[in-house]
């Protein structure tokens, strides 16, 4: 197996257990003890919090007290390899069942396997494989429903689920139907407090993602992410951020589209940086070199779809950006714990969100009532803030570069609710306050400004601030269709344009 998809931290901790983990596995054996069979048990613990040393424990002293096989099932190869490995530092013999394996002569050899779920559930369905004397099953990743097709083959035995984060992945198959109970171990913050994990410091820049769709899954398409993403207004803002908080650090880049990555790369590429792209079109071998590099190139930076999100640690990453959104809490979790893990010289990283993620589900590190979204996942899901009202609390920040094309002017902001508060009080058209803003505009490149052409060159800076205060009039106003706000957006650029030319009268086209 290549040691840069395996799971470092836990590789380091070997058969070493910290308490909290020692505390879970006392109050999972507690259950089992309780519960001896035909009973499903849900243990939740953070990206990085070591859940396959704490389910290695387990099958090593279940094999041991109950005299019962155990049976662990992985969604992807990778971490079926990670897994056998683990349980062998822990003196576990095990079998792994892949594509290769078709039967099993030798299962009086083994108490423990290893298997791919599609794998399995391939070999049960055609009645060529028989599992015999399974008394507990583990299922890593069980917020994925792939796994559920296996519960009726084991119907006697206990079924411990392992997750980060206990929200099914399908919003209409909730886990509370098929688990009896949820342990909960340490938090985020309790893990970072004790040394455990990185602390996260968050940037956010605000993204207007009303262009995105929702696919069947719940989550934006990636058709439209990659629309969104791969525009020179996103390409410049996520340059930008790069630049100003995590130059010259090692950086991983999460996209949605294999198009935006793509764009990535070639974007910081044409800037001078060294990058590279990965998805799932890489060969093994391509992988495999592409991660080396980046483990042993200090300021290396990788732009990534969806693959790197389980079954990949490189502890030395400093910053992660989130070039993407997600409506998913646990793909949210996933991609900031790539950075979470420590090191002797790394305590802390950095968490770049360009998808108004942390708006919508709150810091990474923050308290998250687990046992509440086990019980009512559909309470929680309808109470994430929409795309709406999270734009709704944006503040527009004028880019330094184009602050300092307005160097001359004491201040560029403008508070268009404030403003439109104003007029009406004063007995004004609504509108009054879109004049107002073109007003303060007009200002403001005139201030700066040597000539008409200067004006105009200055003006065309402001469209990114002149979408900001449009957007937040159509809330004032209540009126903010798609086809409107862009109507009004088009008019305030003609008419910002034909004042700039009354403050030059003397010039003529």
């Amino acid at each position: 197996m290549d040691i840069d998809i395996c799971d470092l931290e836990e590789k380091k901790v070997g058969k070493e257990l910290y308490d909290y983990q020692q505390d879970a596995i006392d109050k999972i054996f507690e259950r089992l003890k309780n519960f001896p069979e035909n009973y499903n048990l849900l243990f939740q613990l953070p990206t990085g919090g070591g859940k396959t040393v704490i389910f290695s424990e387990i099958t090593k002293r279940y094999i041991k007290e109950m005299g019962k096989k155990v049976l662990i099932l992985t969604h992807r190869i990778e971490l079926c390899a990670q897994t056998s490995n683990m349980l062998s530092e822990f003196g576990v013999k095990n079998k792994i069942i892949n594509s290769k394996v078709k039967t099993l002569p030798d299962q009086e050899d083994f108490m423990c396997f290893v298997a791919m779920v599609e794998t399995l559930n391939n070999r049960l369905q055609d009645d060529i494989l028989e599992m015999e004397q399974v008394g507990l099953v583990i299922i890593d990743e069980a917020h994925y429903n792939s796994f559920r097709k296996l519960f009726q083959f084991f119907d006697k035995a206990v079924i411990l689920g392992v997750t980060a984060t206990p929200l099914s992945s399908n919003v209409k198959l909730p886990m509370n139907e098929n688990y009896s109970e949820l342990i909960v171990g340490h938090s985020i913050a309790e893990l970072i407090e004790k040394g455990f994990l990185s602390k996260a410091t968050t940037y956010n820049y605000d993204v207007n993602l009303g262009s995105l769709k929702i696919g069947i899954d719940g989550d934006y398409t990636v058709s439209s992410s990659d629309l969104l993403y791969s525009n020179y207004l996103m390409q410049e803002k996520l340059l930008g951020a790069y630049q100003e908080k995590s130059e010259g650090k090692k950086t991983l880049i999460f996209n949605n589209g294999i198009n935006t990555s793509r764009q990535v790369y070639t974007l910081f590429t044409n800037a001078g940086y060294e990058i590279r792209h990965l998805d799932n079109t890489n060969s093994e071998q391509e992988r495999r070199d592409i991660l080396t590099w980046f483990k042993t190139k200090p300021d290396a930076i990788l732009t990534s779809v969806g693959i790197l999100t389980t079954g990949f640690d490189e502890p030395t990453v400093e910053t992660i950006i989130l070039n993407r959104a997600t409506k998913s809490l646990t793909l949210y979790h996933q991609m900031i714990g790539r950075g979470s893990r420590i090191l002797p010289n790394k305590s802390e990283f950095s968490v770049i969100d360009l998808g108004n993620n942390a708006l919508r589900f709150g810091l990474w590190d923050s308290y998250v009532n687990w046992y509440e979204i086990f019980r009512s996942p559909d309470s929680y899901l309808e109470n994430l803030s929409n795309d709406q009202e999270i734009e709704r609390q944006f503040k527009y920040k004028m880019p330094v570069h184009v602050r300092e094309r307005f160097a001359k002017s004491e201040s560029v902001e403008f508070d268009m609710p404030e403003e439109y508060t104003k007029v009406m009080k004063e007995g004004l058209r609504p509108k009054s306050a879109i004049d107002r803003s073109i007003e303060q505009h007009t200002k403001i490149c005139f201030e700066n400004a040597d000539d008409i052409f200067d004006a105009r060159d200055l003006a065309k800076l402001l469209d990114e601030d002149i979408e900001f205060r449009v957007k937040r009039y159509s809330y004032c106003i209540c009126k903010s269709t798609d086809n409107y706000v862009r109507w009004l957006q088009e008019d305030y650029k003609i008419q910002l344009s034909l004042s700039l030319t009354r403050k030059y009268p003397a010039i003529i086209d």
